[in-house]
């Protein structure tokens, strides 16, 4: 699963930056992040943080986005509280079947891009938090759906998000061994080359298939890894930016 990243400033603004836009670059700065809750050196995805997605309707200039997918036709907030934390996630398997996931993932793809993620492993009875980052240190393009949600109540319109996962890698089967969980997963990692496959237009199911394809396990060769302090609880030092720093147990044989 993904419930838990890192996103600062530098990597969510990679994409920007790659076009060389100055003058994008510093609007995004002044108009958009001032509005999200970054820098995010650690976040919970059931805190529901803002940042920053790539979606398909505007690629190379990102949104203001809220983690958590509410489908458009979530009729309330007393049913979105419901839902809410359930779609936090949404498994690339099933992406084109689930009813809250399958508009967006027709029409409404994002990329999200973080430092890195952080993953619970188990031993004895306890757990233990790893982050989990590019070997080259670059920022990952997590693959996403997105969807907007109006309050009527409000007039407000709520852009929200969620991040796809897939099976597992190497890595993540000795890392992600929650009993409560079948299987290992990870967050769907596009590699840079493919990063634009993902926001195609769907106008058929050839289109579909071509998505499907996409939806791989990261090489573990190509990531890192290491353990870090608490992430729950009374030693939960906070979004901190030395979070991601490594932390040993000694009762830990990894």
């Amino acid at each position: 699963m993904c419930y838990d990243i890192k996103a600062s400033l530098e990597a969510q603004l990679s994409k920007a930056r790659r076009r060389g836009d100055k003058n994008a670059i510093e609007e995004i700065r002044r108009k958009l992040i001032p509005f999200t809750d970054l820098p995010l050196h650690h976040a919970s995805g059931f805190s529901h943080p803002k940042l920053l997605i790539y979606p398909d309707r505007s690629p190379d200039y990102p949104e203001i986005a809220t983690w958590g997918l509410v489908p458009h036709w979530v009729k309330d907030k007393l049913q979105l509280k419901k839902y809410w934390n359930n779609t936090l996630n949404a498994r690339g398997e099933t992406i084109f079947e689930k009813p809250s996931f399958r508009n967006s993932a027709r029409n409404n793809r994002c990329i999200i891009y973080v430092d890195g993620f952080y993953e619970h492993h188990h031993y004895k009875g306890k757990t233990y938090p790893f982050y989990i980052y590019k070997k080259n240190g670059e920022p990952m393009a997590l693959a996403g759906l997105w969807s907007e949600w109006l309050d009527d109540e409000t007039g407000e319109m709520l852009n929200t998000f969620s991040i796809v996962t897939t099976e597992g890698n190497k890595l993540l089967s000795k890392i992600h061994n929650n009993p409560k969980i079948k299987g290992p997963r990870m967050p769907l990692i596009l590699p840079k080359e493919i990063e634009d496959k993902w926001l195609e237009p769907v106008h058929d199911e050839l289109d579909i298939k071509a998505i499907e394809s996409l939806i791989e396990s990261y090489p573990d060769n190509m990531l890192e890894t290491h353990t870090v302090n608490r992430l729950r609880g009374k030693d939960y030092p906070g979004n901190v930016e030395e979070i991601s720093d490594k932390f040993d147990y000694e009762e830990l044989i990894y």
